[in-house]
């Protein structure tokens, strides 16, 4: 990464510790959001305000599909491999290379979309809001999903420009599948190269 690593406290700490808990390792996004824990945690909580009612599969599906459509490789690594958990590789596959292969026609419109916002808002139209009140989803829903997906790429933008390279560690947390089709963003680190203690 391009910053120090920063002095860290309690709140910092509690970041390390999360990562610890639910992925095994201190992911380089947290060494680099300790320098502002708490704000990192206030993004958090927002994203899973503005996503509450939408499953794991669901923000899976909107972060895989913006991340590679923005060309983020870290969280393409890291979402495709969660959606691979939910769902497998093949589709997860599917999503981060645009085929959508393995989803539902609500899933194919939630993944569109959230390539629509992550690639050129300006060109949403319409008969794309309309589409996705087709497969079923309300104004609330559509609303929810954009707010997400946006709130994303902000998370997205300030890691991937202060130089924070996907983990080593992701290659044992995705299939090789997912890791494979992500050629574009900061290539994934190897063993300790960009790893300053914590």
């Amino acid at each position: 990464m391009f910053l120090d690593q920063p002095a860290h406290g309690d709140s910092a700490q509690r970041l390390f510790d999360n990562d610890e808990k639910y992925m095994g390792w201190v992911m380089n996004v947290s060494k680099l959001w300790a320098w502002q824990p708490e704000n990192q945690q206030t993004l958090f909580d927002l994203l899973d305000a503005v996503a509450d009612g939408f499953s794991m599969r669901q923000r899976a599906i909107l972060v895989a599909a913006c991340a590679s459509t923005f060309g983020d490789s870290y969280c393409s690594m890291a979402w495709g491999g969660k959606l691979a958990k939910e769902t497998d590789a093949e589709t997860a596959v599917g999503v981060l290379t645009g085929s959508d292969t393995g989803l539902t026609d609500a899933e194919q419109a939630m993944a569109r979309w959230a390539r629509a916002v992550a690639g050129d808002p300006n060109a949403t139209t319409q008969a794309d809001v309309d589409g996705l009140r087709a497969v079923g989803f309300s104004d609330a829903d559509i609303f929810a999903m954009t707010a997400f997906v946006g709130l994303r790429i902000a998370f997205s933008t300030v890691n991937d420009a202060l130089g924070a390279q996907p983990d080593p560690e992701l290659r044992g947390f995705s299939p090789p599948q997912v890791i494979a089709v992500v050629d574009y963003g900061r290539p994934i680190g190897d063993d300790e190269s960009n790893r300053g203690g914590v």
